[in-house]
């Protein structure tokens, strides 16, 4: 039996912005309100907002807290800072990837943990079943809680007319309390399309005023509505992994090159640490295939699932496959993400092609990300 997907506090101003709608991870989301194009050029020159209520967030407070995430995530949380975030994975003890998140410290003993919408029951449920035997508590504050996301180069002149933070000093992956525009928020630096940007977490009460108040702070910036399709194609040009392509259950971190996030010299066990050093010393003897960027010589579109093959000899061996693609507006032609074998992975690497409905497309092979902002 289906239910019906549940909705922003914007649910009715998308639509009244004539925004296309559509299912995304049980929620009801603005996939575009006009051009995707436009929406996508918008943020990297000038400033997209967003509205991100569908992530998922889950409080974790109490004087064990920190051990409790340490142990339950793969990072070393008691190093974070307060006011600052991390990014990192929770993983099965296997050492699948169940998700990758982002952790904020809000106060001594409280942290806020951020997963990925399609996700974020399946971490709740995990971490509920790993804080037994801490002296934390795990709370669901999804409901709690609306996301609205200011993106581009213009986005800290936008959010100065609107608040009096210090936002100069809110380094990237930090987060801070602040009033926005009249309304109680934490404000965030994270980030997910490659630019410059802030995240605002705020009651759902609070929603539409805030939106409509950075909507007019933003009218000279050339800051526009952008919905999900126009952030997918800024985080795959930023070389950003997305949960279900770039990072599933099948994969550890060390196989999606982002083994990095572990941290095996922190205190105490956690979950995974004997699989994922199993996978870390098998990284190093036996590289696994590598994720690359991939730009196409012609305009055949990649998409997930598609073969990464060797082209050019006698036989066409598949040696490997596309995690997401689409046109790059940006760099104006298709590009893709993949995992390919080592041996075909360091960039430049010619004789690479990508299968697209039996026809060997040729790609040329780079180094992630496409696109990096201008510091």
């Amino acid at each position: 039996m289906s239910t019906a997907p549940r909705l922003t506090a914007l649910d009715a101003l998308h639509r009244s912005l004539g925004a296309t709608m559509t299912d995304f991870a049980g929620w009801d989301m603005p996939l575009r309100y006009a051009s995707e194009r436009d929406e996508h050029n918008a943020v990297r020159t000038r400033a997209g907002l967003f509205d991100l209520s569908h992530m998922g967030e889950i409080t974790v407070t109490g004087p064990e807290a920190a051990a409790f995430l340490s142990y339950a995530l793969v990072g070393n949380i008691a190093t974070v800072g307060n006011g600052r975030a991390r990014y990192t994975m929770i993983v099965q003890e296997d050492g699948g990837i169940v998700d990758d998140l982002i952790v904020y410290r809000l106060g001594e003993t409280e942290y806020m943990v951020v997963a990925n919408a399609g996700n974020a029951q399946i971490v709740l449920d995990a971490l509920t079943a790993r804080v037994v035997g801490f002296d934390a508590e795990v709370r669901d504050d999804r409901d709690a809680y609306a996301l609205l996301a200011v993106q581009g180069p213009e986005a800290p002149a936008i959010m100065k007319a609107v608040t009096d933070a210090d936002l100069d000093g809110l380094k990237y992956y930090a987060g801070l309390p602040g009033t926005v525009a009249g309304v109680p928020a934490l404000i965030a630096r994270t980030g997910y399309t490659g630019e410059d940007g802030f995240e605002l977490f705020v009651a759902p009460v609070h929603a539409e005023q805030l939106w409509r108040a950075l909507t007019e702070a933003g009218e000279a910036h050339g800051l526009i509505p952008c919905g999900l399709s126009c952030r997918d194609t800024l985080r795959l040009e930023a070389g950003m992994p997305l949960y279900g392509h770039e990072l599933t259950t099948a994969l550890t971190p060390f196989d999606a090159g982002l083994g990095r996030v572990v941290k095996f010299e922190k205190e105490g066990d956690f979950v995974g640490r004997e699989a994922l050093t199993a996978a870390a010393e098998r990284a190093e003897s036996a590289p696994p295939r590598k994720l690359v960027g991939l730009i196409a010589e012609g305009r055949r579109v990649p998409r997930a699932g598609y073969p990464v093959v060797a082209v050019g000899g006698p036989d066409s061996k598949v040696i490997g496959e596309v995690t997401s693609g689409a046109p790059s507006p940006t760099l104006g032609k298709p590009i893709a993400m993949a995992y390919v074998d080592a041996a075909f992975a360091a960039p430049g690497t010619e004789g690479v092609g990508v299968d697209i409905r039996g026809t060997h497309e040729p790609y040329e092979v780079v180094a992630l990300p496409f696109y990096k902002r201008q510091k």
